[in-house]
């Protein structure tokens, strides 16, 4: 006799091809979803981000409704937990086992087990489907080796999956890299003639996302930011079309100015489309797929598409890979031994430090800045400043749209901090332009 299963979808994993809806049975499975008020104020999270996420769940929720799933929705109005939502489904389901697809934190996939086995239901596990490469293959890549090249790894996937690769086997172009050539500077810029994107497309804010601006407003009044300012897509269709315009009218300079920053230009040539990624609502194949179409018709030069693609195929697997790698213990490396408590002024912007001001106000503000203003300035002050690195990780995950635990540990222990003494940067990223104001 078949059994009733239930199958919990987490709220990063919005994934058109997630894997645990795929071995499920539409007539006799259902779907559970929570939001939970606990999780998400265990740190003082933007109430953009609370307000993208929420909305996002809530929107594939309708979606797998519409296709012919049975959701079981609990919202942050009557979920103080996943533990209380989860009994709730449990007893007016009554299913005989749990299908989760693996998580892609290491504390969340502890979390699911703790909760699970509290419940008294079997869990079963999944594969995840939200990156290119599996772990294992990483950790086999990496076993042995005291210090990691993303370079190395980066080469490996491009071959893997043909990314760019001549039929001998060569990268197109004769480089696997092509970072010498994206490094244009603002005396650049102003000789090009100011060159500047169309303004990003606009997502108006329907009855789904209004009550879920609200609801966040509400339960969690004292999160930085104002979830009414938020501009992320919350929709597959709405990231599909972030996408398209990325590549329309900001790919063919991104790679040229990537590492531009300009007061007032909090995006640019930059695509913002790390958060629909990384909550599933885009695949990044197809991401990788729409640059390099755009490079073969003629659109964008080599050096823009070899450059977003680096990010996605070499920089996000890279990072996932070492956190896999290195998790639990990487959480609380501090190499450097630096325990400075980190300034009120990365909650309220008001510093004398231009730079930092510029840059804490557009994160407030909008719960974005892009990788070189998280790096170079962000990231260098806490480096310089011997900020403990656990407040520099709680911050970053805190303030983006885009931080999940397995993007922001490598990112910020390791790449931004040097906490792990260089185990997967060559170098600490550290200039002194912050000295005198120490």
């Amino acid at each position: 006799m078949n059994m009733r299963r239930s199958i919990w979808i987490l709220g990063d994993q919005l994934a058109e091809g997630h894997s645990a809806l795929a071995l499920a049975d539409k007539s006799r499975d259902v779907v559970f979803m929570a939001e939970s008020r606990k999780n998400c104020s265990r740190l003082r999270f933007h109430k953009i981000k609370l307000a993208m996420g929420f909305s996002a769940m809530r929107h594939f929720a309708k979606t797998l409704r519409e296709s012919g799933w049975d959701v079981d929705y609990h919202s942050m109005a009557d979920s103080p937990d996943y533990f209380a939502a989860l009994s709730r489904h449990l007893g007016k389901f009554k299913p005989e086992g749990l299908l989760v697809m693996e998580p892609n934190s290491f504390f969340e996939r502890e979390a699911v087990q703790k909760i699970a086995k509290r419940a008294l239901v079997p869990l079963v596990f999944t594969p995840p489907v939200q990156f290119l490469g599996a772990r294992g293959d990483f950790i086999a890549w990496a076993s042995g080796k005291k210090r990691l090249l993303m370079e190395s790894h980066y080469r490996l996937m491009r071959e893997r999956l043909g990314i760019l690769i001549d039929a001998d086997g060569t990268p197109e172009g004769g480089r696997w890299n092509l970072d010498s050539e994206n490094r244009k500077t603002v005396a650049d810029w102003l000789k090009e003639g100011s060159p500047q994107p169309p303004p990003p497309p606009g997502h108006s804010h329907d009855e789904i996302t209004r009550e879920v601006i609200d609801q966040v407003e509400h339960w969690f009044s004292n999160a930085p930011g104002r979830a009414a300012e938020l501009r992320f897509p919350v929709t597959r269709s709405q990231a599909i079309e972030e996408l398209r315009d990325f590549v329309a009218h900001r790919l063919g300079k991104f790679g040229a100015y990537e590492d531009l920053m300009l007061s007032g230009q909090p995006r640019l040539f930059h695509s913002a489309l790390s958060a629909p990624i990384n909550l599933g609502l885009l695949s990044p194949l197809e991401c990788v797929e729409a640059a390099v179409t755009a490079y073969r018709t003629g659109r964008v030069p080599l050096n823009s598409t070899e450059g977003f693609v680096r990010q996605i195929i070499g920089w996000r697997e890279f990072i996932n890979g070492v956190y896999w790698l290195k998790m639990p213990d990487y959480a609380a490396s501090n190499a450097l031994r630096a325990e400075r408590s980190l300034p009120d002024f990365f909650y309220t912007a008001d510093t004398e430090m231009r730079c930092l001001r510029e840059t804490l106000s557009e994160v407030l503000g909008s719960a974005y800045n892009h990788h070189i203003q998280r790096l170079m300035i962000l990231g260098n002050f806490m480096l310089l400043a011997g900020i403990n690195p656990q407040e520099g990780l709680r911050w970053f995950s805190e303030m983006y749209a885009d931080a999940f635990d397995w993007v922001m540990a490598a990112n910020v222990l390791g790449m931004s901090l040097h906490a792990d003494g260089g185990f997967m940067a060559t170098k600490p990223y550290a200039a002194s332009a912050f000295l005198s104001k120490l």
